[in-house]
């Protein structure tokens, strides 16, 4: 099979999972994903064998990984997202260098559109990040919430009787068995956590704010929630691609 061809490779390197895109100006080709864990240059070339692109953006979250993902590049071109690069989007924030990679370009992937309202993502992560956009756009600040697999693993390790759980959806709220029990905690007091943050949210902007929800569990715990309007579970990588249009320029 020839090599799949394209302008650029967007990097997402996240806590728990390193997703990679192919991509060209217009927008995503192709993705691949493999545990954060587990980079190395070696495995990043295996994982990427097939592509063939010239150019990189990369936005990491985790500092230890960065060496091997830009060595895995054999000198391509690459931008490393920080609030220093050009983002399309004004980070009104005390400190910026304190603000997620991860977290920049979901705002980058949202002011593209010009948002008319304030915008909240809810990014469903390692972490549960809620990020607010408003209309200039600005990068305003956000909320860090524990994520699901935290709990999940920390119940487990931190109790001598409850599970590992999968999170799933519950078929009552009442759970009939220890599993079925924590799932209900999850599920719903996910929900319940994203509802109560929303409502504070709009109470200090003044108005609702348009909301988007993406990461792993968005699906699963934003779908059927009145209070989110969309999934779009590739807005981060959206906005690298952004970030990759605004920096390397035609």
């Amino acid at each position: 099979m020839p090599p799949r061809q394209a302008e650029f490779l967007l990097v997402n390197n996240n806590n728990t999972r390193t997703k990679f895109a192919l991509a060209t100006r217009d927008g995503l080709l192709d993705h691949r994903v493999m545990p954060s864990r587990e980079v190395t240059v070696d495995a990043v070339r295996e994982l990427l064998d097939g592509w063939d692109y010239e150019r990189v953006v990369l936005a990491s979250v985790v500092p230890a990984n960065v060496p091997a993902l830009v060595a895995a590049q054999s000198g391509r071109p690459l931008v490393e997202l920080t609030h220093r690069v050009e983002l399309g989007v004004e980070v009104d924030f005390p400190d910026p260098s304190k603000v997620g990679a991860d977290r920049l370009a979901n705002a980058a992937a949202v002011a593209e559109s010009r948002p008319e309202t304030p915008v909240v993502v809810v990014d469903f992560g390692t972490a549960v990040t809620f990020d607010i956009i408003d209309t200039r756009p600005a990068y305003l600040g956000g909320i860090i919430a524990p994520g699901l697999d935290a709990m999940r693993h920390y119940l487990h390790e931190r109790t001598a009787l409850l599970p590992e759980i999968e999170i799933a959806r519950p078929p009552s709220a009442i759970g009939r068995s220890t599993v079925h029990a924590m799932q209900s905690g999850a599920y719903h007091g996910y929900r319940g956590l994203v509802l109560e943050i929303l409502a504070r949210i709009a109470e200090e902007l003044g108005a609702a704010p348009k909301t988007i929800a993406t990461g792993g569990y968005a699906a699963l715990i934003a779908g059927n929630l009145s209070a989110i309007e969309s999934v779009d579970p590739h807005l981060t990588l959206r906005g690298l691609l952004r970030v990759a249009n605004l920096n390397f320029p035609i």
